[in-house]
């Protein structure tokens, strides 16, 4: 496994991600246009910003997971599982470079009410 090369796709999300970040913050913190009298109108601009505020909690917590696995590989634990230990398999931190289970620990998480 490249260790350089998942550090610098995770760098790059990381990038990506704050930059998202910015940019939905900006549209709901930073709305220029006065509040619609239109009652309907009113009503889809709420629905926009529930959307907003659901894209802007999603990209947080993918960020804090790229930025927690940047801190592992810099502390020379990464590709190893949080629960068990054991190593996470390669074409999982391929797909996912930020996952923090095996797949064994992810499916027995699933399974907990």
């Amino acid at each position: 496994m490249d260790i350089k090369a998942i550090e610098q796709r995770l760098k790059q999300k990381r990038d990506e991600l704050l930059h998202r970040a910015e940019r939905l913050h900006r549209d709901v913190h930073h709305r220029e246009e006065p509040v619609e009298k239109d009652f309907a109108e009113q009503a889809v601009e709420l629905e926009n910003l529930e959307v907003l505020l659901e894209l802007d909690r999603e990209t947080r917590a993918e960020l804090q997971n790229v930025l927690e696995a940047l801190a592992r590989i810099d502390e020379d634990e990464y590709g190893a599982c949080r629960v068990c230990g054991e190593d996470i398999e390669p074409a999982r931190l391929e797909a996912l470079p930020y996952v923090q289970t095996c797949v064994r620990c992810a499916e027995a998480a699933e399974k907990q009410p």
